[in-house]
């Protein structure tokens, strides 16, 4: 089997691809051969020692894959050799050819869903599904502001918003991400420039809801664009720029700022990420979501895949095939 490793935080991410017998599965595991692997931008914050969660060393990147099961342990009556599978890894461990996994820590995968689209939507998907229902409650008709909505993460929220219900407002820096994000659902697509004057013309007074993968500078801006009992979701700094938020203006109109870390919430309740995982499979299947096909790099492409985020060339996801 082949996998990557990571044996130091460096600037930039430093991995390798190693070569190892293949494992067995033990009793209640399944061995799965990995058909893909998502990667995101924070498997390369992960691998720069730059996120919240840093992993001993040294540790295998990647926290979602895909595959076939190939073998199973004593005791294991679900999932059979030959099922197709998804993992969610909230240990890491990804970006690997085959992986010994717990038969209770895979869901399968419906037919119409392909791994590379299985592994990449887990994280962003997932994250977004979570955050939506569960820490904003979006409700349908409301207005869904996105920022950064011409990124992987900001075309996630935009077909979620949509797929729920919200009429959705997408900020994006350029006429082609903005585009891109019309095409994925958002009625209104606007720039940075006049930003709370401008969703307020939109929304006519103020928006329900602002998702901010972003931070900085813009942050502001469309925390004082909500209306009242406006949410404002904070789902990263992708900018590299935490902001600073007035409380006043959270204060002002009953506002309120909500944190949405779908990793922390998926380690704590593993059993019920897995059903969300399962519901995003379902609606994807359905044609209720629309996860764009990610560029697809051999495993032993990871370096440049990380690199590539790191690098913001990187446009929508990126899967790794074994």
């Amino acid at each position: 089997m082949q996998r990557i490793v990571c044996e130091s935080f460096e600037e930039p991410a430093v991995v390798a691809l190693r070569e190892e017998p293949t494992p067995a599965p033990g009793d209640g595991e399944v061995l799965v051969e990995v058909d893909a692997v998502g990667v995101s931008f924070v498997d390369d914050l992960i691998a720069r020692g730059r996120y919240q969660v840093k992993p001993p060393l040294p540790y295998t990147p990647g926290s979602s894959l895909a595959g076939r099961v190939t073998a199973v342990g004593d005791g294991v009556t679900a999932p059979a050799v030959g099922d197709r599978v998804a993992a969610l890894l909230t240990a890491f461990g990804g970006f690997t050819s085959h992986a010994v996994l717990p038969a209770s820590a895979v869901v399968a995968v419906p037919d119409g869903v392909s791994p590379e689209i299985a592994a990449t939507a887990i994280e962003n998907y997932c994250t977004l599904v979570f955050g939506v229902t569960q820490r904003v409650a979006v409700q349908p008709g409301e207005w869904v502001v996105v920022l950064g909505a011409g990124g992987g993460i900001g075309l996630a929220a935009v077909d979620v918003a949509r797929g729920l219900g919200g009429r959705v407002v997408a900020v994006a820096s350029s006429q082609d991400k903005r585009d891109a994000a019309t095409a994925a659902g958002a009625e209104v697509a606007i720039d940075y420039a006049d930003l709370k004057d401008a969703i307020r013309e939109v929304t006519g007074g103020g928006a329900d809801v602002v998702i901010d993968p972003v931070g900085g500078p813009s942050a502001e801006a469309a925390l004082r664009a909500l209306g009242s009992g406006g949410r404002f979701c904070v789902l990263g700094f992708a900018s590299g720029d935490i902001p600073r938020l007035p409380a006043n203006i959270v204060l002002l109109r009953n506002r309120s700022i909500v944190g949405v870390d779908w990793g922390d919430w998926a380690r704590g309740d593993q059993a019920a990420a897995l059903e969300l995982v399962v519901d995003v499979f379902g609606r994807i299947s359905r044609g209720e979501l629309h996860p764009p096909q990610p560029q697809v790099l051999p495993l032993a492409e990871a370096p440049a895949a990380l690199a590539g985020y790191a690098n913001r060339t990187v446009a929508g996801k990126i899967a790794l095939r074994p």
